[in-house]
């Protein structure tokens, strides 16, 4: 039986190239000139540094900018609230891999609405899709494209 996996994955080189092309920004540009600026990545969480919250702003700018130019899809980022402290402000990027549980559940329940002859399983961080057919897998591929649900989607293992 045909069937392929639902998965949610970036490239963590170009991520981590990326963050270091913004690092090199941000210490070239004369607004950010002594303020002590600065991108930190660590697995997959991407911190951000900076004198003020006006200034991480545009640091997130410059990331979403890097990132996309590598070809990381900046739907993946879960950025989380600013934290203030003296001189200091920090921010701190989750960048997402795998599909959760409960977004999974949702991709399930959207693919049964939809009525078509295929099943789904939910296996870890990612979505198996079986049917009898390569028309109806192909289908679910074009639902799953118009669907949101806020995660980059890709399409792999596809199997006849």
């Amino acid at each position: 039986m045909p069937s392929f996996d639902v998965v949610s994955d970036f490239d963590s080189h170009e991520a981590k190239n990326a963050v270091d092309q913004a690092n090199r920004e941000v210490t070239t540009r004369f607004d950010f000139k002594g303020t002590g600026s600065k991108y930190e990545i660590e697995e997959n969480l991407i911190t951000m540094i900076s004198q003020s919250d006006f200034q991480l702003k545009q640091m997130l700018d410059i990331l979403h900018q890097k990132l996309a130019k590598r070809s990381v899809n900046i739907a993946c980022l879960e950025e989380q609230d600013v934290e203030i402290s003296n001189s200091e402000a920090r921010q701190k990027i989750t960048l997402r891999r795998g599909i959760d549980a409960d977004r999974a559940r949702k991709l399930v329940k959207h693919i049964k609405s939809a009525k078509m002859k295929v099943q789904s399983a939910i296996q870890g961080d990612k979505l198996r899709i079986t049917g009898k057919k390569r028309d109806d897998l192909q289908a679910v591929i074009a639902l799953l494209k118009e669907h949101d649900i806020g995660l980059p989607l890709q399409y792999e293992n596809f199997r006849d």
